[in-house]
């Protein structure tokens, strides 16, 4: 288990690199409001993490999810692209090692996709959806149009 963790920590350092190397190549300031967003989900570790993360971006797609879910596992390249190509930010639950947050978030099956939009829950789906419903969800509440 502690290898996953520290697997995790690596991840999430390696995606801060990368942020902090985009910022500085497109001549932002560390200290500037609009944050980067990243184009890899981002794992979440917990309540603090989440709230930063929504804190952090004006668009975030929360995809609660479960390694042994089928539909979720189907999911995964969509919300890969829709990381790398959209201008929310994602993040990914895992329900089984945060059993707690995603009872808070109301995640009663998997997949449970949750979109927040200036800090507030805003949309929420049950169960794997296309590439295009995901799209028009993180477009009609994107700010940046």
């Amino acid at each position: 288990m502690s290898d996953s963790l520290e697997e995790e920590r690596e991840q999430i350092r390696e995606q801060k690199k990368r942020e902090l190397q985009h910022r500085l190549e497109n001549g932002g300031e560390l200290g500037e409001d609009a944050a980067v967003t990243p184009s890899e989900p981002i794992a979440i570790e917990g309540q603090d993490h989440l709230e930063a993360v929504v804190d952090e971006h004006d668009v975030v797609l929360v995809d609660c999810y479960a390694d042994w879910c089928g539909p979720c596992q189907m999911l995964e390249p969509t919300i890969e692209a829709l990381a790398e190509e959209s201008d929310a930010a994602v993040a990914k639950v895992d329900i089984d090692r945060h059993q707690r947050l995603a009872q808070q978030l109301g995640a009663q099956g998997v997949p449970t996709l949750i979109l927040y939009a200036g800090g507030e829950p805003v949309e929420r789906t049950v169960g794997a959806q296309s590439k295009g419903q995901l799209e028009k969800l993180i477009d009609r509440h994107s700010t940046s149009a």
